[in-house]
Order: C-alpha cells, then sequence, then structure tokens
C-alpha cells in the first residue's frame, strides 16, 4: 500500500474539519442556535397539545366502543338464548313423536345373531337331507 495518497487523504480530511469549525464560529453576533430553540420549543409545545388532545380523543372513541360491543354482545346473547329454547323445544317434540323402541341396542344385536344361528340350523338340516348313517371318526 502507497503511504502517498493515504496520507494526503488524511490531511484533507483534517483541514475540512478546521474549515466547517471556523464557519461556525465566524458569525456569533447572529444568534442562531436561540432563534432555533424558541421555534423548536414551540413546535414542541404544539405537538404536546396535539398529542393531549389525541389522547383525549381515543379514551372517548375507546369508552364509546365498549358500550358498542357491549349493546351488541346483549343482543346477541339474548338471541343465542331465544335461538336455544326454541330448538330445546323442538327437540321434545321431536323425541314425543318418536315411538318408543321395541328393543334396546344390545337386545337388537342378540335377536340378529339368535336368528343367524337359527338360519344357519336350519340350512345345515336342508343339507344333510335324509339320509340317517352313523358316522365315527377314524382313527
Amino acid at each position: 500500500m502507497r503511504q502517498g495518497p493515504l496520507s494526503l487523504l488524511f490531511a484533507a480530511l483534517l483541514v475540512t474539519g478546521q474549515l466547517h469549525a471556523e464557519e461556525l464560529s465566524a458569525a456569533p453576533d447572529s444568534n442562531p442556535p436561540l432563534a432555533a430553540a424558541t421555534a423548536t420549543q414551540t413546535q414542541i409545545d404544539a405537538l404536546e397539545q396535539r398529542l393531549a388532545e389525541s389522547e383525549q380523543r381515543r379514551a372517548e372513541l375507546a369508552a364509546q366502543l365498549q358500550s358498542t360491543d357491549g349493546e351488541r354482545e346483549n343482543a346477541q346473547l339474548t338471541r343465542l338464548r331465544q335461538d336455544n329454547q326454541r330448538l330445546k323445544l323442538q327437540l321434545k317434540q321431536a323425541q314425543a313423536e318418536q315411538p318408543a323402541r321395541l328393543l334396546s341396542e344390545q337386545q337388537l344385536w342378540f335377536v340378529v345373531g339368535a336368528g343367524v344361528a337359527l338360519v344357519a340350523l336350519l340350512c345345515g338340516a336342508m343339507l344333510r337331507g335324509r339320509r340317517r348313517t352313523r358316522r365315527e371318526w377314524i382313527n
């Protein structure tokens, strides 16, 4: 790396910093920082006032939203209760109209199993035929 251009760049940076410092110190009697400070303070005061107004408006809107939500929830709750009562009444009517079951579920399966066994017994008897021979196991 060459040292010549690097040192020249460093010297140029130092000089520009001093020139910039001289510009700021050259006009001490015009007082721009004081005028900027008062302008900034008035802007801060205006923004704080707007912030307070916005907070107050937000609180009003939040209260209004809560009351609206409460009314909406109450209306929805009463509607759901009415629907629930109507559905309970329909369920009772449907259960009253339905005839009583003759057999329970367990009894029904027992009857089906007995029927299958009876049909199997009859099929076995018919397939056997009329022959009456003695069958012995051959050892």
